[in-house]
C-alpha cells in the first residue's frame, strides 16, 4: 500500500509588519532590503500566540480536512526551533487539544527549519511498518531575529500539519531522500535569546549545497527531470534563495510560484516548506507531481516526490493558505516589539 497525505492544515497569524517599517527604525533602506530579500512583509504572532497555539490550530485544521477520528492517530511529532518550553513537549499539548488517544507516541523535533519534514519521514516509517494507522507531523515556528539583524526582516510565524496514512490519500509520497552534513551556518546555544548566523556563508555551502543536492539525488534515483513536475517547493528563508535554487536545477518560475509564500508572510522557519506544500495542494489536481526540498541549518535537506490523487479534488481544503494570507492586520514596530517580547517585562508568563 502506498503511503501519503490523508489531510493537512495550515495556520498563519493575522498580524503583519512591512519591511519598510522595520527598516525605518534601524535607518536602513527599505527598498534596497526588499529588492535584496524579495520580501514585502512578514507575519507576526500575537502576544498570546506561540508555537504550541499555532501547532494546535493547524492540527485541528488537518483533522477537519482528513475527516478521520483523532483517536486513530498513533503518533504526533512537532518540529520547531521555538518550542515554548525547554522542558515540556509541545506534542502533548497538541494531542490533548485534538483529543487524540493517550496510546500514542509523541515528541518534539528540532533540526532548524527542516524539523517538520524530518517528522514526516518518521511518521511515514511508522505507517509503512504498520506500527500505526495514522500519524501527524507538524512544522511550526515563531521565529527569532535579533533587533536590527538581517533576520529580523524575514523571521515570521506560522505552521502546517500533515496527517500521514495509507488509505484515502489526497497525495501519495513516492519517495523521500535526505542530504546532511555538519555545516554550522546558523545556531543558537542554550540560554541564548537570539540565533547567530554566518551571513553569506549561509548561502552556497549551506542552503544551496543541501537543497540542490537533495533535489538532484531524489530525481536521479527516480529517473526524473524538472519537466516531470507540475510544482516545486523549496525552503524559503527569503524570496531570492528558492528562485536561484530552482534556476540551478532547471525549474521554471511558474513551477515555483504557487508554493513561494515568503514575499507575503516572511520565513516561518519549520513551517516554510510545509506551508508552501499546503498552498500547492490547495489547487493541485489528480496526477500533478510535486518536488519538495526542505532545508535546516546545521545542515540538511529532506526531499520528497509527491503525486496528487483524485481524492484531493473531491476533498478540497476549506481553509486554504490564501485565506490566511489575505486576512491580515498591519502593526507598527512598537506593537511588533511588544508581541515579540523585545520589550523586557512585557508579555504572558506561563
Amino acid at each position: 500500500m502506498p503511503v501519503g497525505i490523508v489531510g493537512y492544515g495550515a495556520y498563519i497569524p493575522r498580524y503583519r509588519i512591512k519591511v519598510e517599517e522595520i527598516a525605518s527604525v534601524w535607518g536602513n533602506d527599505g527598498e534596497r532590503i526588499k529588492k535584496g530579500l524579495l520580501v514585502k512583509e512578514k507575519s507576526v504572532h500575537a502576544i498570546d500566540e506561540d508555537t504550541a497555539t499555532i501547532s494546535v490550530e493547524c492540527a485541528r485544521n488537518a483533522v477537519d480536512h482528513s475527516g478521520i477520528n483523532p483517536e486513530e492517530i498513533g503518533a504526533i511529532y512537532v518540529g520547531s526551533e521555538s518550542h515554548p518550553y525547554i522542558v515540556k513537549p509541545t506534542a502533548t499539548i497538541v494531542a490533548a487539544a485534538i483529543e487524540a488517544t493517550p496510546e500514542l507516541t509523541a515528541a518534539d523535533y528540532e533540526f532548524a527549519c527542516k524539523a517538520g519534514t524530518a517528522a514526516i519521514q518518521t511518521v511515514m516509517g511508522l505507517v509503512e511498518s504498520k506500527r500505526i494507522r495514522y500519524g501527524m507531523a507538524i512544522g511550526a515556528d515563531t521565529s527569532q531575529g535579533k533587533p536590527g539583524d538581517a533576520l529580523e526582516y524575514t523571521a515570521s510565524a506560522g505552521g502546517a500539519a500533515f496527517i500521514i496514512g495509507d488509505e484515502d490519500l489526497i497525495a501519495e509520497i513516492h519517495d523521500t531522500y535526505s542530504y546532511t552534513t555538519d555545516t554550522p551556518d546558523f545556531w543558537r546555544r542554550e540560554g541564548q535569546e537570539f540565533p547567530s548566523h554566518g551571513s553569506r556563508f549561509t548561502g552556497a555551502p549551506a542552503y544551496f549545497k543541501h537543497v540542490v543536492s537533495a533535489a538532484k539525488g531524489i530525481m536521479e534515483r527516480n529517473d526524473m527531470k524538472p519537466e516531470d513536475f507540475k510544482y516545486v517547493v523549496f525552503h524559503q528563508p527569503n524570496g531570492k534563495y528558492p528562485l536561484n535554487a530552482a534556476k540551478t536545477l532547471g525549474f521554471r518560475k511558474e513551477q515555483l510560484k504557487t508554493g513561494l509564500l515568503t514575499p507575503w508572510i516572511g520565513n516561518t522557519y519549520s513551517g516554510a516548506t510545509l506551508l508552501g506544500l499546503c498552498a500547492i495542494l490547495d489547487e493541485a489536481n489528480s496526477g500533478d507531481k510535486i518536488l519538495v526540498s526542505s532545508y535546516g541549518s546545521g545542515a540538511g535537506s529532506d526531499a520528497f516526490i509527491i503525486e496528487v490523487t483524485e481524492e484531493n479534488e473531491k476533498r478540497r481544503n476549506k481553509k486554504p493558505v490564501s485565506d490566511y494570507i489575505k486576512k491580515k492586520e498591519y502593526i507598527n514596530y512598537s506593537i511588533y516589539s511588544k508581541f515579540k517580547g523585545k520589550i523586557k517585562g512585557v508579555g504572558l508568563e506561563r
